[in-house]
């Protein structure tokens, strides 16, 4: 039998699933009492090399409140043709197609090893990928410079076939017309009045004569002549679009001593939302925001055009004092769910040293599936390097971008569904399956995923609703299927199916079962989700309290121990990493807005919902690497004892990499004994972080910010901020020790979370 550790792993790597718990608690009460919830982290695009997609329609369930997909599960009657659904045990006819199967001649989704599999479907006619450029004009010279010749560089990444238009703004609003020789023209709007999709269709002359289009069905190809003054396939219109980013100029309105620029950058997304609704509702689209500054004017405006009065902090927010914030969060998440019903989704690029309203705009994103990269200046090789991987390829040579995702999850009849955390919204389809209780968006069974690519990840919660008394059979299990519709990047439309299965155990009888099939990674990124989730509605302190408290409830109902004594607590192994995983998440910038203003808050959070438990782990804990002449580079403790002189760390916190030298290292360095050659293995030392961290760099989503610093260097704060203080000014000559280097801090170290959380745990009072 495979280790625990085994079996979760290739689990992952077949069907991109990690689940809390892999032995199923078989009663409501006694799954509330875990504290964790039944829940998943589900990768829906995971790449799969080995897995061919196959080419015809999956075989359903005949009945109509079902409708689930064949699936490994299923038993199969090969003499009758016939096979009994596993979710509601419905009997079905083979279609005329599976006459010639046996058990010796399978199709493929009844092999196990294909409990993931991929069907590629032939429904309505092609349609070509959507890309829509909405860029700033209002930006410093060279920012401007570098932007459009990203621009142009990404033209040449984009499928010949694509469709591509380009909309800039200022304090005007320009639709660029692409389809005239010779001349630019351009449709421009007022950038402080609010238009409905209508109108704007009407203004672009994008309405036709009355032929009814049918709800749901792609915009049919004759409309095409009308929308193709905007969208232009590249192969067509690539020189032309070339010259023009390359002569698009700065905004021409003059703007005051101590004013900002006026930024309609609402209208703009307004007008680009108008734009792709009226041409191709239901089609894969990007639109592609490009900002490098706050809205300052017209609907969801986030600030002033004075600029002494400062853009919100959280301050502001806490004291009520932001007097656009709701206003312009309102407008900006009535744009994203009209966007999100159409498939599109928003990509948000935000460059600039103050912040650009990314609090009020997440939710364009973040209800979609776009990307929000945020940086200093469009002219950082940060942001050049990160647009570039938007546009990255598989091992088949297919851009990694999926669009208008549907996401459906049936269940077996003790379980429910609570809800999603992710970059998705709500389809609100009640069916029988779902749950009352809601964690995340929940009272539905379906979610729209507008934007998805190989990392995109989904929190999936669950309630197990099989009452106390009826007990599941001896041997029972537990299924829950996913069924992702999407247009692949190649526009085919795509259904993955991935069907999986748990044992029930009886918590009483078995409950070592249920603790020994723990996964501690996936419950702390999914309780993480859970806390996140929360933080957007909640106040700070009470997240924390809430996530203190449901540690103290596992820990008392996993941890052995004699009562009212500290000392005797003991957590079993796979326990053991969860409450210091809680320790780094309290101190996390996702629920720690000290420091951070909102915008990087909601930009933290942003890619901390959509990223896969590897990537969420790293952020909840950062890894740290020791480099040193005593042998091989090995990630050392999170702790202020591993910061010693004699030592190059490397520190990756997902968003930072951080190459921090010792003392010693330090002084060597500046003395410059890398330069001569009988110090040939000290240049080998410092060259090697470096080499690992460009690895690290040119993989990551979005790139993550490059810091290079010593012992008293400025940029430490970086790395002194994020390890656990287990030596601090307070307690630094209590036990005679030489070795770390002390922070000046008033947080609690783990050693003293662990002994609160140990003294609460076994006392008899809570």
């Amino acid at each position: 039998m495979a280790t625990y550790q085994e079996f979760i792993q290739q689990n992952e790597d077949r069907d991109g699933v990690r689940f809390s718990w892999n032995v199923w608690p078989s009663s409501r009460l006694e799954a509330t009492r875990m504290v964790v919830p039944l829940s998943c982290l589900f990768t829906p695009m995971k790449e799969r090399p080995d897995l061919p997609p196959v080419q015809y329609e999956p075989v359903l369930c005949s009945r109509p409140t079902c409708k689930a997909v064949l699936n490994p599960l299923c038993q199969v009657d090969y003499r009758a043709k016939l096979w009994a659904c596993n979710f509601c045990y419905q009997r079905n006819q083979f279609p005329p197609a599976y006459a010639g199967i046996s058990e010796g001649n399978q199709p493929a989704e009844l092999m196990p090893q294909f409990s993931t599999i991929e069907y590629i479907v032939q429904r309505g006619p092609q349609t070509p990928l959507i890309f829509l450029y909405v860029v700033d004009i209002c930006l410093e010279e060279e920012d401007l410079q570098a932007l459009k010749e990203s621009l142009q560089m990404s033209l040449s990444l984009l499928p010949p076939n694509a469709l591509v238009g380009l909309i800039t703004f200022g304090r005007m609003v320009q639709v660029h017309e692409l389809s005239c020789e010779g001349i630019s023209k351009s449709y421009v709007f007022r950038g402080t009045k609010d238009l409905s999709g209508k109108q704007i269709q009407e203004m672009l002359g994008l309405t036709k004569p009355a032929a009814p289009v049918q709800q749901g069905r792609p915009a049919q190809p004759q409309d095409r002549s009308i929308s193709s003054r905007f969208l232009q396939p590249v192969h067509k219109i690539d020189m032309n679009l070339t010259d023009l980013l390359g002569e698009l100029q700065r905004d021409p309105w003059p703007v005051p001593q101590g004013k900002r620029p006026l930024r309609s950058t609402g209208i703009a997304l307004s007008i680009a939302v108008g734009l792709l609704e009226g041409t191709f509702p239901n089609t894969g689209a990007r639109i592609m925001l490009f900002t490098g500054g706050p809205p300052t004017q017209g609907p969801g405006m986030v600030v002033g055009d004075e600029l002494k009065t400062p853009i919100r902090s959280w301050h502001d927010i806490e004291k009520d004092n932001a007097r656009y914030l709701k206003k312009a969060t309102k407008y900006y998440e009535a744009l994203a769910s009209r966007s999100a019903v159409n498939g599109h989704c928003i990509d948000i690029y935000a460059c600039a040293l103050d912040q650009t309203g990314l609090l009020e705009m997440k939710c364009c994103s973040n209800l979609t599936g776009g990307h929000i990269v945020m940086g200093d200046s469009f002219n950082t090789s940060l942001f050049k390097q990160t647009f570039q991987r938007v546009f990255t390829k598989d091992y088949n040579g297919e851009f990694r971008m999926a669009f208008g995702g549907e996401l459906e999850v049936k269940t077996s009849r003790e379980l429910k569904i609570s809800g999603a955390i992710g970059p998705c919204v709500s389809l609100n389809a009640k069916g029988p399956c779902v749950s009352e209780t809601e964690l995340g968006l929940g009272g539905t069974s379906q979610w729209k995923i507008c934007g998805i690519n190989q990392f995109t990840t989904l929190g999936m919660y669950f309630e197990v609703v099989n009452q106390h008394n009826a007990p599941v059979p001896q041997g029972g299990r537990g299924a829950i299927q996913f069924i992702t519709q999407y247009q692949h990047s190649s526009t085919q439309k795509r259904i993955r199916v991935t069907t999986v299965a748990r044992n029930w155990a009886d918590a009483q009888s078995q409950i070592q079962h249920i603790e020994a099939a723990f996964d501690q990674e996936a419950a702390a990124v999914l309780m993480a989700r859970l806390g996140v989730f929360r933080a957007e509605s909640e106040e700070g302190p009470d997240v924390l309290r809430w996530l203190d408290r449901q540690l103290i409830r596992l820990c008392q109902k996993f941890g052995q121990f004699h009562k009212d004594d500290p000392n005797s607590f003991r957590l079993s192994e796979s326990f053991s990493l969860y409450p210091q995983f809680m320790f780094h998440l309290r101190r996390s910038p996702f629920l720690q807005v000290f420091n951070n203003s909102p915008d990087e808050s909601s930009y933290y959070r942003h890619h901390f919902v959509r990223q896969d438990l590897t990537q969420s782990l790293i952020m909840i804990q950062p890894i740290l690497y020791s480099y040193s002449f005593y042998g091989p580079p090995e990630p050392v403790l999170l702790d202020s004892s591993s910061i010693l002189p004699d030592r190059i760390l490397l520190m990756d916190t997902f968003f930072q990499l951080v190459i921090y030298h010792g003392e010693t290292i330090a002084q060597w360095r500046k003395a410059g004994y890398q330069e001569m050659a009988e110090y040939e293995n000290f240049k080998q030392l410092l060259q090697a972080p470096l080499d690992d961290a460009q690895e690290i760099l040119q993989t990551r989503f979005p790139m993550p910010r490059y810091v290079d610093t010593e012992h008293g260097g400025s940029q430490a704060r970086f790395l002194l901020s994020k390890v656990n203080p287990s030596q601090t000014h307070n307690n630094l000559y209590a036990w005679g020790q030489e070795t770390g280097a002390p922070i000046l801090t008033d947080d609690v170290s783990l050693q003293v979370f662990m002994d609160h959380l140990k003294k609460l745990a076994v006392s008899s009072a809570s």
